[in-house]
């Protein structure tokens, strides 16, 4: 990846994202977020190459940095959380990719989607409770807006909120899951033995691997 439209046309094709020239300078152009109107990726000409700001998780910039000669702390932004990448062709495209899309994330980033994309890992078989789905979206005090989150399931087909239970493993209220025994119902047919309204934590109780930030960058 060299040129400002390759980048560009990367960055618009994540969700809800839109092109702007913020400073009334053609050289300067960005991709925002809708609603929030942030911005992840900064496009410019300077020295000849084409630069790219993004934003970079603390624990990941200094990474990028040092692997990276072409990735420098963030012009004329926090270092702290940007980085610059310059397209000199010396960066393979993937990492330009995985560095943008990382961006993205970080910028597009809120609880509620946190929330359902950890419910998404409990698998067939397993339930998780309120406060493991809080850990596990960020936060572990957020358990409210979990429980909240999940009444408002927008996608019951691929979010399975039944999946989740309480600290002492007992189901939700009939309301949420479309009417009496339906949480039961649902849980029974994943192969989960439901006593009393309560699930065994011992033996459904989900239990994530957790991988590494270097086993996770392995391509």
């Amino acid at each position: 990846m060299k040129t400002r439209l390759e980048a560009l046309k990367y960055g618009l094709s994540f969700p809800d994202t839109y092109q702007d020239a913020p400073f009334h300078d053609q050289n300067w152009q960005l991709v925002r977020v809708k609603g929030s109107k942030k911005a992840f990726l900064w496009t410019y000409e300077m020295d000849g190459h084409i630069h790219l700001n993004v934003k970079a998780d603390p624990e990941w910039k200094d990474f990028w940095r040092s692997a990276c000669a072409s990735v420098l702390p963030g012009y004329h932004q926090n270092k702290e959380h940007w980085n610059t990448i310059i397209l000199d062709g010396s960066i393979p495209d993937r990492d330009i990719k995985r560095m943008i899309a990382e961006s993205y994330d970080l910028v597009s980033d809120n609880p509620t989607r946190r929330i359902y994309e950890a419910v998404k890992k409990v698998p067939r078989g397993k339930v998780a409770t309120y406060a493991q789905i809080a850990e596990m979206a960020g936060n572990r005090k957020m358990c409210r807006a979990v429980g909240n989150a999940l009444h408002k399931n927008p996608d019951p087909l691929h979010i399975p909120c039944y999946r989740i239970v309480n600290s002492q493993g007992r189901l939700s209220g009939e309301f949420a899951f479309g009417g009496e025994g339906a949480q039961q119902k649902l849980l029974e047919a994943d192969g989960i033995v439901v006593t009393n309204g309560r699930v065994d934590l011992k033996k459904y109780g989900y239990r994530p691997v957790s991988k590494s930030k270097e086993e996770k960058y392995e391509p």
